[in-house]
């Protein structure tokens, strides 16, 4: 493999405890899947986080770094943990594990895309699993730590604003008095940052006219539960956009207006940022 796991985006100076991520928008079909994969790209596709990393790549604009993964979901899923390996799809796995995501085909090393599509005609073996988490899991989570654990030094607080997208489709069962959600916002029930930090990212999108909902349908996986421990000021929230607000789901094109959509995003994320301002000590600019 000749492409790095991860691209990181840095400002010319650091004036943020917020960190954007996005770990489910990488691209790299080419370097991933080999003759194995029975599905063809568009349909392989329909997993991942198109355009979330052009929707947050402004990030270092606003004094913020940004972290982006470079290979497909659909190969090394990097918001789950490195051991949800899938028996059914991973030679050498007991069948001991009641995870629901790995029971359904969503484990580390996914075995289907969305509607149950099976992308592999038949097992992969354990050193193949073990190579991609070696080379792609590993690297994009000790390079995650590392940014959260320089901005705790530097700032006393570190903010990581995972951000996803959701097909709409999963969105028509969590229709709310409101309406349907079209941002949720994931902390784990409270467990992986503040609520007063929840509370104004929420109203930074309200501001901008969008429903948004809380933890509902989705409550955030395992980078807000491995990163956000409040007690500690690290903080972990999952923001979670309705990908009908500015893609066509199904040619998985941006719509026309995409440039105001993300002009719009910026707005919020500019909010999002400064809650992450201190002072910094001159030795660090």
């Amino acid at each position: 493999m000749t492409v790095q796991p991860f691209e990181v985006l840095e400002p010319i100076r650091l004036t943020t405890s917020v960190l954007f991520a996005s770990p489910h928008s990488g691209q790299n079909y080419q370097d991933a899947f080999g003759d194995e994969v029975q599905l063809t790209r568009p349909v392989l596709r329909s997993s991942e986080d198109a355009f979330v990393d052009r929707l947050f790549d402004y990030a270092p604009e606003l004094g913020a770094t940004m972290l982006c993964a470079t290979f497909p979901r659909a190969y090394v899923d990097l918001n789950r943990s490195s051991d949800e390996l899938d028996p059914a799809l991973i030679e050498g796995i007991r069948r001991v594990s009641h995870n629901p995501r790995v029971v359904s085909g969503l484990g580390v090393i996914p075995r289907v895309v969305s509607g149950g599509r099976a992308i592999y005609c038949g097992k992969l073996p354990m050193a193949e699993a073990k190579r991609r988490l070696a080379m792609i899991w590993h690297p994009y989570h000790e390079k995650l730590q590392e940014l959260m654990d320089r901005n705790s030094a530097l700032f006393g607080e570190s903010i990581l604003v995972d951000c996803h997208s959701m097909p709409h489709e999963a969105l028509e069962c969590s229709r709310q008095t409101g309406g349907t959600p079209e941002i949720v916002i994931g902390d784990r029930f409270g467990a992986s940052a503040s609520q007063r930090l929840v509370q104004q990212i929420a109203a930074a999108f309200r501001d901008e006219g969008l429903t948004v909902a809380h933890n509902t349908p989705f409550a955030g996986a395992f980078s807000t539960v491995t990163y956000g421990r409040p007690s500690r000021r690290q903080h972990a929230i999952q923001i979670e956009i309705d990908r009908s607000l500015y893609m066509d789901e199904a040619t998985l094109t941006p719509h026309i207006d995409f440039p105001d959509f993300r002009a719009m995003l910026r707005r919020v994320s500019t909010k999002i940022a400064a809650l992450g301002e201190r002072e910094m000590p001159l030795a660090a600019e």
